[in-house]
């Protein structure tokens, strides 16, 4: 089963976001923040990160840096999203490790139109 981790300070997006891609047959692990993250990532390997780009006392790009940084047989494609169509704030994480980004807020449709991009890129 693909599983995703979604990491995001807000009960609502996490709650919002698992029943998503669980009804797309996803299993899904949450994370309120870079610590808790991080720990999860110790002993688990997601195939998809949506990692929230602003969140309290977490830096998003450091965060980026250090899931990168981590010892794993596979890469988790990275999704961050963001509520703010900063071109920079976009292309900083893009550079430190983001696959994609994606737009707040979302729904199915969005995701669903999101992973299909990035089905056919592989």
């Amino acid at each position: 089963m693909i599983h995703c981790l979604v990491i995001d300070d807000s009960d609502i997006i996490r709650k919002y976001t698992r029943l998503i891609f669980e009804s797309l047959g996803f299993r899904v692990s949450e994370a309120d923040g870079g610590i808790a993250a991080m720990e999860r990532l110790r002993s688990e390997a997601p195939d998809f990160i949506l990692l929230d780009w602003r969140m309290p006392g977490t830096n998003s790009i450091e965060l980026l840096g250090k899931i990168r940084a981590l010892p794993t047989n596979e890469r988790p494609y990275i999704i961050y999203t963001v509520t703010e169509n900063d071109a920079l704030d976009i292309q900083r994480a893009l550079s430190n490790g983001a696959d994609t980004y994606l737009l707040k807020p979302y729904n199915r449709q969005i995701i669903e139109i999101k992973l299909q991009e990035i089905r056919a890129a592989a």
